[in-house]
């Protein structure tokens, strides 16, 4: 179906958007899970073609131009894609201006702090710095409960190929894919043969936990200051990472998930509760492979409960391909809805899981534009849950940021401050042993 004729089709909100319309509702004074990202571009050869890259992706990325209503004789919420609420790219010159750099981080911090009226406002917000010659930043602000982090990858890498294009170095590529498609798409899955069977393998994964934390939505306290740490994996860092996870058997996004997960358990959660052997992290999952989602911006990422656990007299290698296993398993099952999950645990309207300790890693790589070097930087991504750890590539070297936020409710800052020093310490030391054997050694005993 063309975007024409899925103007102003009143459909239902999907599960996470019905979660987010939930959050806005009783935060509305509040600036809550407002995503906002850019580039910075330095090497642009052709500002027509870049203004024009950025135009033609936003009016693909459908779910840019949402638009939410409440009747008041319904409780339900409803969401389309009307044009007129397509983001208008705005262009700002300030190359006139002494710290032009600065002047536009401070325009667009100011921006992401703002509150999102979901029932009249436009939701996305797309903005064009020129800071010099040939020096662009692209801003782009959305809210979760239109796009996830992939989204804003999918949506810079499309405007890249554009670009490219348009300076006649590549393919126009494909368009992205109707919203309305992945709307069928999941009405489709729900209550199909294969939901039923992520259904059964969720219920069993989790028919004795009774460690989940859950929360009452409306007593979170978003104003509060949180506590962030950056820290860096350089290139030959990230290359023995890739070494010891090729030995291992394992990709290296789950290396980083599960020693990293080893070291929340030993040194964290076990310190506040030494009888515990067990931990429940969190994992976002993108759930987009065999979906039209897979190319296509919109809120799907899904969060998955996982138990890391170690067993009596179990090697770390033996921990690693177990835990590795594991997680295969529940991405085979991983487009069931954590929200469905809360039903079917029988959360509470109003409520939800408590998100923590959550474990992301991002191995895209930053958009290439022919010519250009470009930095990403992500200015607001939501707000998170107790502890979170996220990996992200950042250069095309392969060097990985990581970066460790919690919240004040949790952590003082001098414990926060001292798992920043031994994180990092830990991460620096795993990396750089030459085989797995060392690594086992290494967690196990705590030493190198």
């Amino acid at each position: 179906m063309t975007q024409a004729n899925l103007t102003m089709d009143w459909k239902p909100l999907t599960l996470p958007q019905l979660d987010f319309w939930e959050e806005f509702n009783f935060h509305q004074d509040k600036p809550v899970s407002t995503v906002a990202h850019y580039l910075e571009l330095s090497g642009v050869h052709n500002e027509e073609a870049f203004l024009k890259a950025v135009s033609e992706t936003i009016s693909e990325a459908e779910v840019l131009s949402t638009r939410f209503r409440a009747d008041q004789n319904s409780d339900e919420p409803m969401h389309c894609i009307d044009p007129s609420y397509r983001p208008e790219i705005e262009f700002i010159d300030l190359q006139q201006t002494d710290t032009p750099v600065q002047k536009a981080q401070e325009l667009m911090e100011r921006d992401a702090a703002t509150i999102i009226d979901l029932r009249r406002e436009r939701i996305s917000r797309q903005i064009v710095f020129r800071l010099g010659e040939g020096h662009y930043i692209w801003y782009v602000r959305a809210h979760h409960i239109i796009v996830d982090g992939y989204s804003l990858t999918l949506i810079e890498q499309r405007c890249g190929q554009l670009y490219n294009h348009y300076c006649g170095e590549g393919d126009f590529g494909h368009r992205f894919e109707s919203y309305y498609s992945f709307l069928v798409e999941e009405e489709a899955y729900i209550g199909s043969q294969r939901w039923k069977k992520d259904q059964a393998f969720w219920n069993e994964y989790l028919c004795d936990a009774d460690d989940l934390v859950v929360l009452d939505k409306g007593s979170e306290d978003y104003g509060a200051a949180g506590l962030h740490f950056t820290g860096t994996l350089t290139s030959a860092q990230a290359a023995h990472l890739h070494k010891l996870a090729s030995q291992l058997k394992i990709g290296w996004p789950d290396l980083l998930i599960l020693t990293s997960g080893a070291y929340l358990l030993h040194n964290i959660h076990q310190k506040k509760e030494p009888t515990k052997n067990s931990l429940i992290v969190w994992l976002p999952f993108m759930s987009r492979w065999g979906s039209v989602g897979a190319h296509m911006p919109a809120m799907m990422v899904n969060i998955l409960p996982f138990r890391i656990e170690f067993y009596e007299g179990e090697s770390l290698q033996e921990f690693l391909q177990r835990h590795a296993a594991t997680l295969r398993k529940q991405r085979k099952h991983g487009r069931y809805r954590i929200e469905q999950i809360a039903t079917d645990l029988h959360l509470q309207k109003g409520t939800r899981f408590f998100f923590s300790p959550l474990i992301n890693v991002i191995p895209f790589n930053i958009t290439k534009f022919n010519g250009c070097s470009v930095n990403q930087q992500i200015i607001s991504s939501g707000v998170g849950d107790g502890i979170n750890l996220t990996f992200r590539s950042i250069s095309h070297d392969g060097a990985i940021e990581f970066y460790l936020d919690a919240d004040q409710a949790s952590f003082t800052e001098d414990q926060f401050n001292r798992h920043c020093y031994e994180l990092s310490a830990f991460l620096e030391k795993a990396v750089r042993v030459e085989s797995s054997d060392r690594l086992i050694k290494y967690v196990l005993e705590e030493e190198m």
